[in-house]
């Protein structure tokens, strides 16, 4: 259910266009007074952002780039060994993600708009060993496809996360146009998906064994889910997903369960039309916190670190037309209150990740993409 405004700690809090050539920002949130650095710039479109075991970043550029960022902010060359990408629109390379056993096998998995021939594409996952010097992927297999192909350019989804017992979660788009077939068990069209890491359907899927449903699905109803992490207690998925105008969620999905989409929403369609039959439907999930209206959200963490001691517990949120940080707190599976941070930053914020060291670390979406670092203020 959505939050009432008398439980939402909802601060504005930013700084004007001025601020965005500066690499260095002193910024007071209600629970703390932090700094936003720039850790590294010159990227294409960021993505999708993971830490190597020494401290080091791989980050994704839309164009379908793969680079490895030190801690000082350099950028090495393209790493070798990338597929094809079917960068147009939203699509291109996605999200990255380690292998839970990396530091034995070096395995990383990506995900990509892949080009399917006659102008159409989907969302493909991929894993390759990245080599000793970090130059190449090598020995790359393409472990998932997702069927239907098509020809539109929007809403591939898509965030990588691995489970507690090392399947992987794949979050996927409804590509736009094909909004119906979030509620058709034979299309991976707007899914949560459970797979094996070598690829093929997770052990306990829930449609393992039915006629007529794509076995590698988890849950269904969904829009365009950006933003994904496990709770760092229960084990269990979270996701963030667009709506169209309003109606942005944040859902746990559960084994086997329909969170709606198209059928109910909180939000209308650009035009301005309903969407669906409502907000509520029987045998439909409601989501636990909702945005309307929309900030278009993409990346996710839970805070665990000690850097920030108030924010422990708390979803930290990207906002790509929004250009903010939406911190959300939480008890147990609610949503109890909001805190929008960093707003008018000046850019969009693609993804969120806690780094290694404590920190927050922040892509920006635009042709001259940052990396941004947010530390507190000493």
């Amino acid at each position: 259910m959505r939050v009432p405004a008398a439980l939402a700690a909802i601060l504005i809090l930013g700084f004007g266009p001025a601020a965005l050539a500066q690499d260095t920002q002193r910024v007071r949130t209600d629970k703390v007074e932090v700094v936003v650095e720039t850790a590294a710039r010159g990227l294409e479109h960021p993505w999708g952002l993971t830490f190597l075991p020494d401290g080091r970043m791989l980050v994704t550029e839309r164009p379908g780039r793969l680079r490895i960022v030190s801690q000082d902010g350099a950028l090495s060359d393209p790493i070798k060994g990338l597929p094809a990408v079917a960068a147009r629109r939203q699509g291109g390379l996605l999200d990255i993600a380690l292998d839970p056993s990396f530091a034995q096998n070096r395995l990383v998995y990506f995900t990509f708009a892949e080009d399917r021939g006659n102008g159409q594409a989907g969302t493909s996952v991929a894993r390759a060993r990245l080599s000793e010097d970090g130059s190449a992927l090598e020995q790359l297999q393409v472990i998932f496809q997702q069927q239907p192909s098509y020809t539109g350019g929007n809403h591939f989804g898509s965030r990588l996360v691995f489970d507690r017992e090392g399947n992987l979660f794949i979050t996927l788009g409804d590509r736009f146009d094909l909004r119906d077939q979030a509620q058709n068990l034979t299309s991976h069209i707007g899914k949560v998906l459970r797979i094996k890491p070598e690829g093929g359907a997770a052990s306990g899927n829930p449609f393992l064994n039915r006629d007529g449903a794509r076995p590698e699905i988890w849950s269904i109803g969904h829009r365009n889910i950006q933003a994904a992490a496990l709770h760092p207690t229960t084990g269990a998925l979270w996701t963030v997903e667009h709506g169209a105008r309003g109606g942005d969620e944040v859902n746990i999905p559960e084994k086997g369960k329909n969170y709606g989409w198209p059928v109910i929403s909180y939000g209308v369609d650009y035009s301005g039309a309903k969407i669906g039959e409502g907000t509520r439907k029987a045998g439909m999930e409601q989501p636990v916190f909702y945005w309307d209206p929309s900030i278009a959200p993409s990346g996710m963490a839970f805070y665990t670190g000690d850097k920030f001691p108030g924010w422990r517990g708390s979803i930290l949120v990207g906002a790509l037309s929004g250009k903010l940080v939406s911190r959300l707190e939480t008890e147990g599976n609610r949503v109890t209150g909001e805190e929008r941070m960093l707003q008018n930053l000046g850019e969009r914020i693609r993804d969120v990740r806690q780094g290694p060291d404590g920190l927050v670390y922040l892509l920006t979406d635009s042709p001259q993409g940052r990396i941004l670092r947010v530390r507190p203020a000493d």
